[in-house]
Parts: C-alpha cells; sequence; structure tokens
C-alpha cells in the first residue's frame, strides 16, 4: 500500500482508552523495549496529548505529547510496520508539532536512539538539533543505550 493510496483515507484524532488494545498490538512489533499497556493508561489519565492517526479505521501509528508550560516534549511517536518508510510518520510529527503550537509551545523535544538513523534522519529534515546526550538512557540488550536529546523551536 503506498502513501497515495492511503492519504484520502488518513485521520488523526485524540487516542482514547478503548484503542490501547490495538495500540498494545502494534508497540512490540516496532520496539524492542515497548512501551506497556500502563504507560499509554497512564499517558491518557494525565491528560497528555494523545493522538492516533488511522486508515480505513484501523490505527496505523500513535503519538504521546507531554506539556511542560511553554514546552512539548514527544514521548513516544510510532508507526505500524507495514506504514513505515512512506512518510506517515512525518505526517505525524508534523500533527503533533502543530497541536505544540496552538497550546502556544515554543520549543518541542523527544529522545531517540543513536541506533535508530531513519528517525533522526527524519527528526533532522524537520529541522529538530542535537543538545545533548543521555548516558545509558534506554534498555538494551548488553545493558543500557545513550539517547539523543533533540529539540526543534517552534
Amino acid at each position: 500500500m503506498t502513501k497515495s493510496d492511503t492519504l484520502s483515507r488518513l485521520a488523526f484524532r485524540p487516542m482514547q482508552m478503548a484503542d490501547v488494545d490495538a495500540i498494545m498490538a502494534i508497540e512490540p512489533t516496532i520496539f524492542p523495549y515497548p512501551w506497556s499497556r500502563g504507560n499509554f493508561t497512564d499517558s491518557l489519565n494525565s491528560g497528555y496529548s494523545c493522538w492516533v492517526t488511522e486508515h480505513d479505521g484501523k490505527i496505523m501509528g500513535y503519538a504521546v505529547l507531554m506539556m511542560v508550560l511553554d514546552e512539548a516534549h514527544i514521548l513516544n511517536i510510532s508507526i505500524a510496520k507495514p506504514y513505515q518508510g512512506q512518510g506517515f510518520g512525518r505526517d505525524l510529527l508534523m500533527h503533533m508539532i502543530d497541536i505544540a503550537r496552538q497550546r502556544n509551545a515554543l520549543n518541542m523535544f523527544l529522545e531517540v536512539r543513536p541506533s535508530n538513523q531513519s528517525a533522526i534522519g527524519l527528526y533532522e529534515s524537520i529541522g529538530f538539533n542535537e543538545m545533548a546526550i543521555r548516558r545509558n538512557y534506554y534498555p538494551a540488550a548488553n545493558g543500557r543505550e545513550d539517547a539523543v536529546l533533540m529539540g526543534l523551536a517552534l
């Protein structure tokens, strides 16, 4: 399925508690150390800005944004494997940037594994810059992996 086939039926909507089962079916297929059900339900219960993107009523991606004063922090942004590499991640990230701007954020931040070069390339192409390295941030097969902290002025 190509992006042009899907675009006319692509929709963004706020995540609901009923979406967590579908999200939990996607999350472990794309991350070696996936978020737990509790991470998603806690995010919803905390009032974070949680969104899904759908194609023909099926969730194909999701994102969680935490606002702190005038800063937006992407906690999770994910696209299901069959839809990766087609620009849907960019579309979802741009949607989250729009949400942050609507909430008067001045900056957006996120962490990414240094090994996730495709995500880093996407973030850089949108204007994110490396700000710092968070040592031993992520669990990894051989202990811990650093995170690249990236930021975007909105």
